[in-house]
């Protein structure tokens, strides 16, 4: 099994998320909790963090979840609700398998802030390409 230092430097190639901000916390069976720092470059013109970062960091603990253990599993489709606005310093989103089918999985990943307040939730159809 895989230790999360060793997860952490295969994920690395995910430079979109990382150099963004994202980090991986912990992994386990099909499940990955992934956090980003809240910085001025997540925010949009209203001072709230853009729609955007949320999906980027639910995006990435997918992947992180449905790829870490075995690599060979991409995304179809996400459906994302924003459900209420960040008030803490941090965005934690934790990804877990609901189906893992022969060809296809299905993910539901929970964005909440530090605070506790769930912010958006993202369900996700992958497709397992190996």
């Amino acid at each position: 099994m895989k230790t999360l230092e060793e997860v952490r430097k295969i994920f690395e190639g995910d430079r979109f998320a990382t150099e963004n901000g994202a980090v991986i916390e912990e992994i386990g069976d099909h499940s990955a909790t992934c956090s980003l720092t809240i910085t001025a470059s997540h925010r949009n013109a209203m001072g709230a963090v853009m729609g955007g970062a949320y999906f980027m960091l639910a995006d990435f603990a997918f992947a992180v979840a449905a790829n870490w253990e075995n690599m060979g599993c991409v995304s179809l489709r996400s459906d994302i609700s924003f459900l209420g606005t960040a008030k803490g310093e941090k965005l934690i989103a934790k990804a877990v398998c609901i189906k893992d089918g022969k060809s296809t999985v299905c993910y539901r990943i929970d964005v909440t802030d530090d605070l506790g307040n769930l912010t958006a939730t993202i369900t996700t159809t992958g497709y397992h390409v190996r």
